[in-house]
This record gives C-alpha cells, sequence and structure tokens, in this order.
C-alpha cells in the first residue's frame, strides 16, 4: 500500500500563510555570508521563506519578520538589498 507523498509546507514571513516550500522564496542566515537570497535551497544555515512578491516583503519588514525568524536585528542595507534581489524573482 503506497501512500500519497508529503508536500512540504512553510509559512511566508510576510503574509504568515502556509505555502508549498516550493512556491517560496528561501532567506538565508550563514556564517560568513550573513543574509543572502538561498537559491537552490540546500545551503547550510537557519533559513525563512516568503512569497516572490513585493507586497509580502513589505509586510516582512514592517512586522520584523525576517528579524523574529533570525533572532537578531537587521540593518537596512541588508532590506535594500534583498528588495533589490527579489525583483529578480517577482520578473523572472
Amino acid at each position: 500500500m503506497a501512500g500519497t507523498k508529503k508536500i512540504p509546507q512553510r509559512q511566508c514571513v510576510g503574509c504568515r500563510e502556509m505555502k508549498n516550500k516550493k512556491d517560496l522564496i528561501r532567506i538565508l542566515k550563514t556564517e560568513n555570508e550573513g543574509i543572502i537570497i538561498d537559491v537552490t535551497g540546500k545551503k547550510n544555515g537557519r533559513g525563512a521563506y516568503i512569497c516572490p512578491n513585493a507586497d509580502c516583503f513589505k509586510k516582512a519588514v514592517a512586522s520584523k519578520g525576517l528579524e523574529r525568524s533570525f533572532k537578531m536585528p537587521i540593518e537596512s542595507a541588508v532590506y535594500d538589498r534583498l528588495a533589490k534581489e527579489l525583483k529578480n524573482f517577482e520578473t523572472g
């Protein structure tokens, strides 16, 4: 008897909705590189997930969702860089 395979779900730090892991973008806190976008989804480090749209990113910034996930303050320069990188995902 073969069971159905579970689809991994993650919560977006912006809209706080549970969605399929494949539909979200992983933001990663690493020891060496700081906070980056993990394109592969397989790098080592603490990850947080966000929908690939500007609205969820704005909500995450306003509610300090990333700061809560990573348990540390995040500088505005990091948010600016992440916003530019997320634009690539929206259009691409």
